[in-house]
């Protein structure tokens, strides 16, 4: 094993909580998932964005630290690895395309303050996923507050990962193209992803990959 600390990331339905899960199990790794499910931000967001933006990326941004302190902070003896289904830049690059400008940089000079004292991924896998699938992928799954979520907007987050992505030299991005392959379904595909994700050393910077 190559990584101690890996972060699996991917647009909205590319099947990160998924894929972490069953790398996780299968391995016995310590599994860090986002608890976003119960945050009374959410629904009220996708009703009003306007109003419920700052509080909803304000609450993120505190659930994520505190729970990405807990997790990572706390030695486990019994497991040979972490991964993760987010990684707390997430909160930075949602609120860029969520929040008004003098929000943003309120938000954003909070956002450095606390990204300084969490660890860095060992390997941070994007999962890039076309957006016609990713929205097929959303309808299917049904969460009624997603919905709305449009091709546009999808768009400007993936974007959102490519620029921070760019900015960030000392950390190992592995950009995985799955838009051809259903690891969920097709054990196959997820020996494939599995084996490149794990069995591979790769260097710091951006690395991209087409399956």
């Amino acid at each position: 094993m190559h990584y101690r600390y890996i972060v699996i990331e991917g647009n909205i339905g590319a099947g990160k909580t998924t894929l972490a899960t069953r790398i996780a199990k299968e391995y016995g790794a310590r599994l860090v998932l986002e608890q976003f499910a119960d945050n009374p931000f959410l629904p009220k967001f996708y009703e009003n964005p306007d109003r419920y933006a700052f509080p909803l990326e304000m609450s993120f941004l505190s659930e994520r630290y505190n729970q990405l302190k807990h997790e990572l902070t706390q030695p486990e003896l019994f497991t040979s690895f972490t991964i993760a289904d987010y990684y707390f830049a997430k909160s930075l690059i949602f609120a860029r395309n969520t929040l008004q400008p003098d929000e943003y940089r309120l938000y954003h000079q909070i956002y450095a303050i606390i990204y300084e004292h969490l660890p860095r991924p060992d390997l941070y896998v994007f999962l890039h996923v076309s957006t016609d699938r990713l929205l097929n992928n959303i309808k299917r799954r049904g969460r009624a507050y997603e919905s709305g979520i449009t091709a546009g907007y999808l768009e400007k987050i993936r974007d959102g990962y490519f620029r921070f992505f760019s900015q960030e030299k000392d950390i190992r991005f592995l950009i995985l193209d799955t838009t051809m392959v259903d690891f969920v379904e097709n054990q196959e595909d997820f020996r494939k992803v599995k084996k490149i994700i794990l069995e591979k050393e790769y260097p710091a910077g951006i690395t991209r990959i087409t399956l």
